[in-house]
């Protein structure tokens, strides 16, 4: 399994042999720093890397060691663990790219989704809107929210208006269509989750680091 940092840049469209037009999301992924390698035969019992993504302005003094001992002057503003097999040998200081992947390769991108605030359950769960006419005032109202046969208590879970959005969500099978090395970007089909801007990791769970891809700070 092999996962990268990145960013969404925004959406775009690129054309086919056949002339077909293809919505495409811009990624940017990386440069990726390894701040820190776990191993599962180590005092962290499970193989690991911590990347971080993007310089931070202001850091806190914990950051900043943890960018020291990774050979770096300054702190990560993102910095997320990602699963890594344990024959995987990669020191910290190494820099991972967009090269990495390949045009043609599945992936799976995870982001935040954008938050809608306080929503109603026709929008937040795409209930039916009742009807508009002979006097009906039923149009977006929640209705039936249980049986009374259990002491009229709304169970956990129910579907019910509130905040809608900000959550984890994972794309799966989205196919990556070009790779812009020199730009460390790619172009992945169809669209992802989060605003412009908005982190995200992109990985490939039946792919391995090819180590003629990954360089070394020093």
């Amino acid at each position: 399994m092999k996962s990268i940092l990145g960013r969404k840049i925004g959406m775009t469209q690129v054309f086919t042999d056949d002339g077909l037009a293809k919505a495409v999301t811009v990624i940017e992924c990386g440069p990726c720093v390894v701040l820190q390698a776990k191993k599962k035969s180590g005092k962290d019992g499970y193989s690991a890397l911590q990347l971080g993504f993007l310089d931070k302005k202001y850091a806190r003094r914990p950051e900043l060691g943890a960018a020291k001992k990774a050979g770096l002057g300054k702190a990560k503003k993102y910095v997320r663990e990602v699963r890594v097999p344990d024959t995987l040998d990669l020191p910290a200081g190494s820099i991972l790219n967009a090269s990495i992947f390949e045009a043609g390769e599945a992936v799976s991108v995870t982001g935040t989704s954008i938050g809608k605030g306080f929503q109603g359950a026709i929008k937040r769960h795409k209930f039916t809107i009742g009807p508009r006419s002979h006097g009906s005032k039923n149009n977006r109202i929640t209705g039936s929210q249980r049986f009374m046969d259990r002491g009229g208590r709304i169970p956990y879970g129910a579907k019910m208006p509130g905040r809608m959005g900000g959550e984890r969500v994972t794309m799966r099978g989205l196919k990556i269509v070009e790779v812009l090395s020199d730009k460390n970007v790619i172009l992945v089909s169809g669209a992802i989750p989060g605003p412009q801007n908005g982190l995200v990791v992109v990985s490939n769970r039946q792919a391995e680091y090819d180590a003629g891809k990954i360089t070394a700070k020093n």
